[in-house]
């Protein structure tokens, strides 16, 4: 970390907002009034939460900037994880005795569809002076003040890193307690990131498809549960980009006997029937399966398009052994993962920034 690049900001910080002015006491409402929010909900009432409860609980929260149909996500959650299971997990998760390290990756094995921009920001909401808030924005605003190997994807950012993520915020809180602001902690962190360290050479860099990365980073993982994060991640970010396309979508469909793939994405065209496009997400088990798993969906004839999504390794023999199949080499494409998680941050960051135009208004309490 460059101490001196961050202190240079942190007094910039104070000419704005100074400990006292009247820019920082907004500030200052909000944060409490955010903690007193999260801080409410308890183990006990965590475990009480209706659907309704839980779906403003979850609606309030910075991470869900980008969707305009909250609902939907709210109703996404609980169709894959079970309510229960969501509520004993977020218990865990915010109140549990195990290290963050532990909590942090029992939750993320469990939980599919809330990451770790949701998972920090309720970290950080609950308990502000242990634990900060890991999105897009804390990532360009660490890599401004040349914090090195940050988590650029979601599966890279595990427990141990969080666990990292979080000791470095510590670092930050630091300098803003010595820099005048005493009661500082990882949420005026999480200020003071947003409003001082969004560079825009940074963000533009994060924002657009990076074709520098290095081969290792091109190529899946060899540790096997590393692979599955991935698989579950890549799965999930496909659903998403569908939605935001204007697709219906589904994850784990069986769309034909005998096949059962990753993410469908669905369309109605008028009375005519349906258009559906399937995609399978390959990490590690046979390419044989997965290419008969394809070829069996083309059975169902409202399929109109089949996708298998590798690392570049994978897909070259992917290529090349489905040549020999006739009835799916002519249909199938190929998508590289790390391009569907940028297809992702893009289509994230544009929604983010559509919804911020607040057409439809939501204040935080209702």
């Amino acid at each position: 970390m460059n101490k001196e690049k961050l202190r240079e900001h942190i007094e910039s910080y104070k000419k704005v907002k100074s400990p006292g002015s009247i820019q920082f006491e907004e500030d200052f409402q909000e944060r409490k009034e955010r903690v007193a929010y999260y801080q409410k909900f308890t183990p006990d009432k965590l475990k009480a939460l209706t659907e309704e409860e839980f779906a403003e609980y979850i609606t309030h929260l910075w991470a869900m900037l980008m969707w305009g149909n909250k609902q939907y996500v709210i109703d996404k959650l609980i169709s894959q994880n079970g309510f229960d299971q969501i509520k004993n997990s977020l218990v865990d998760l915010l109140w549990g005795e195990a290290d963050i390290e532990q909590r942090w990756d029992s939750f993320r094995t469990k939980i599919k569809g809330m990451g770790p921009a949701m998972m920090s920001e309720l970290l950080c909401m609950t308990h502000p002076k242990n634990y900060m808030v890991w999105n897009r924005r804390a990532l360009a605003g660490l890599k401004y003040i040349e914090v090195e190997d940050l988590p650029y994807y979601d599966y890279q950012c595990k427990g141990k890193k969080y666990k990292q993520l979080c000791d470095i915020a510590g670092e930050i809180c630091g300098e803003l307690k010595t820099a005048g602001y005493e009661d500082a902690d990882y949420l005026l962190v999480d200020y003071f990131i947003w409003d001082e360290l969004q560079l825009e050479p940074v963000l533009d860099k994060i924002n657009r498809k990076t074709t520098a990365r290095s081969k290792e980073e091109k190529v899946l993982p060899e540790n096997e549960e590393e692979k599955n994060f991935i698989h579950d991640e890549v799965r999930d970010k496909l659903y998403d980009i569908g939605n935001w396309l204007g697709f219906n979508t589904h994850i784990e469909v069986k769309v034909a006997e005998g096949a059962r793939v990753d993410t469908v994405w669905e369309a109605q065209i008028g009375n005519m029937g349906r258009v559906i496009y399937v995609f399978e997400v390959q990490t590690s088990g046979s390419i044989d399966s997965l290419l008969l798993n394809l070829l069996k969906s083309l059975n169902n004839p409202a399929v109109q398009g089949v996708v298998a999504i590798s690392d570049v390794t994978q897909l070259e023999k992917i290529k090349k052994q489905v040549e020999s199949i006739q009835g799916l080499s002519r249909k199938l494409k190929t998508w590289d993962f790390q391009e569907v998680l940028e297809v992702h941050k893009a289509l994230e960051s544009v929604n983010e920034a559509i919804n911020k135009l607040d057409l439809v208004p939501q204040g935080f309490y209702k």
